[in-house]
């Protein structure tokens, strides 16, 4: 679609919907920024835009006349594509485009996808970092927190974009098509927005959906629901394996990250890396698959694998203290991506958990405790569910505490030499911190604080 002259609503006026107007601008198109939150503070709005580029902003009620007069609708991820408006604008015939799919039609070169429930922001990383030893013309973008829009514009044919891409992203695609995909794993979580597993699974699998046999689609061989997939997706595939030798693809074997094409090449043995855990070594052997698919020569995937530090707010490394080790693993906002941060932990270890109510199962996780907990210390709107499940599963050392402040003070009282404090919430941060990375951030200045 020429865009150049058209009347385009952008309907969210977050960090993506922002960077939406501003590509639009610059595409010559005739940008409106609507918010349905008609308190939010215009001016402050408006004061990220350059002067003298023309934006509307309407924030409350949206006009009948301008609805039956756009052309495009650019959805935020944050914007639920079942809101009656939506429906509305859908009703109506007017194109509905997400963000992700604005910045691909107007940016150019090749896009590395990444999609899953878990690992998405350190494969995405670490691919970032292969990528950039690789191609100096990288760009690192999508839900890890730089908006694929700003960066759509200064993307040559020569370019590489390297997107990490939520299930809220990819349900609003229509011509995205990476050269090479991958989904990580799939398990439950946003069922508060995709209703079903069914919708929140066919989100996932939209990242491929326009790929071809040209096309390769990195999946995880461990994850049933990825191996189903993996039989009807027209895009090649590569399977990656933390549990059996594969005939071709990644795969740990007595500790070494193999690839197997031609040939068994190791890319390094896992005491060579700084992350911990079985969840840390698929996502590496993801970030490896998809660069080997592109075509990075092995030295140079196996150099900025070593050399990867991981990323913060998962199961980051914060200090020691009083021979206790802290670690802040914010970022796991669900019970399966808190269940990875236990399993790495090599130390008796004080857990804390709980925050805003996605509606998930805590079985699994509690489960997963496993003799490596010897407390629960839980805080949040979701602390009474959790510590009732945890009771009805037999583990009752639990504390209760109103504040992150209050927990962390708990956790280092109680805490010995040889033990290990966890922040590892299985829960969103909504409610107490803006975001997951403001709650760890608090974390780690209260631990550094100790």
């Amino acid at each position: 679609m020429d865009l150049k002259g058209k009347k385009v609503l952008v309907f969210g006026a977050g960090k993506s919907g922002i960077g939406a107007a501003r590509l639009l601008i610059n595409e010559g198109a005739l940008p409106f920024i609507y918010d349905q939150n008609k308190n939010r503070d215009a001016a402050e709005l408006l004061a990220k835009f350059d002067k003298g580029q023309d934006v509307q902003l309407i924030l409350g009620e949206l006009p009948k006349s301008l609805l039956n007069s756009l052309e495009l609708v650019i959805l935020s991820p944050g914007v639920p594509t079942d809101l009656p408006l939506v429906n509305q604008i859908r009703s109506l015939s007017i194109p509905i485009w997400g963000e992700v799919e604005l910045a691909y039609v107007a940016g150019r070169g090749d896009v590395l996808g990444i999609t899953g429930t878990n690992g998405k922001t350190t494969t995405t990383a670490l691919l970032g970092e292969i990528m950039e030893q690789y191609n100096s013309e990288t760009f690192v973008v999508g839900n890890i927190g730089n908006a694929y829009t700003e960066a759509a514009l200064k993307t040559t044919d020569h370019s590489v974009v390297v997107a990490e891409l939520s299930s809220f992203q990819l349900e609003t695609i229509r011509t995205l098509r990476p050269k090479v995909s991958a989904i990580l794993n799939i398990s439950p979580d946003h069922l508060d927005r995709h209703h079903t597993m069914e919708s929140y699974i066919e989100a996932k699998e939209n990242i491929a959906r326009n790929q071809t046999a040209e096309d390769t689609c990195v999946l995880n061989y461990e994850d049933a629901v990825l191996r189903k997939f993996g039989e009807k997706t027209k895009a090649s595939v590569l399977y990656f394996s933390s549990s059996r030798k594969l005939n071709k693809g990644i795969y740990l074997e007595n500790g070494t990250i193999i690839y197997k094409d031609n040939k068994e090449t190791q890319i390094c043995h896992i005491d060579e890396l700084k992350l911990l855990g079985t969840h840390n070594y698929e996502n590496i052997m993801a970030a490896a698959a998809i660069a080997a698919a592109y075509g990075v020569p092995i030295e140079i995937i196996r150099r900025a694998v070593i050399g990867f530090m991981g990323v913060v707010h998962r199961i980051e490394y914060v200090g020691e203290f009083h021979g206790v080790k802290y670690y802040n693993d914010s970022k796991g906002t669900n019970p399966d991506a808190a269940i990875k941060g236990i399993q790495a932990m090599r130390r008796p270890t004080y857990l804390i958990g709980g925050g805003y109510d996605k509606n998930a199962s805590y079985s699994e996780w509690i489960d997963s405790f496993d003799g490596k907990v010897k407390k629960l210390v839980l805080l949040g709107a979701t602390r009474e569910a959790i510590a009732k499940e945890a009771k009805e599963k037999g583990f009752t050392d639990i504390a209760m505490t109103d504040t992150l402040e209050e927990a962390v003070g708990l956790c280092s009282h109680l805490a010995v030499p040889g033990d290990a404090v966890l922040l590892s919430p299985a829960c969103a941060s909504w409610g107490m911190f803006e975001n997951y990375e403001e709650r760890g951030d608090k974390f780690k200045e209260l631990v550094n604080s100790l």
